[in-house]
């Protein structure tokens, strides 16, 4: 069975569904990037750690989705594709961040 080609008029909620699920589930794994730069201190030998954990439970629930629902495959690839990229470069910026400028920490141990 062909793929259908993305239209905006039948893709666009399986494209945010999609962007959605992954950013749901890296913030559900990480907290956010504001506390990941904040406390990167003292969380910079796992944060990216859960990163990964977060990505690759992303992946396997947009493999899924694709799987399942062939008529929007490619907006369902496309948009969480776009938001698990969005997001890496969210994290690895934070650690970077909050690596270089110090900071007090949320974390009292």
């Amino acid at each position: 069975m062909p793929i259908a080609p993305i239209t905006a008029n039948e893709n666009g909620v399986p494209f945010l569904v999609s962007a959605g699920i992954v950013y749901e589930i890296i913030a559900a794994a990480c907290s956010s990037p504001q506390t990941a730069e904040i406390n990167a201190n003292k969380r910079a030998g796992t944060l990216m750690k859960w990163v990964y954990i977060g990505m690759a439970q992303s992946a396997l629930f947009i493999t899924i989705a694709a799987s399942v629902d062939r008529k929007h495959t490619q907006a369902i690839v496309a948009g969480g594709s776009l938001a698990g990229v969005i997001m890496y470069l969210s994290y690895r910026h934070a650690m970077a961040c909050g690596l270089m400028n110090g900071g007090a920490s949320t974390e009292s141990n």
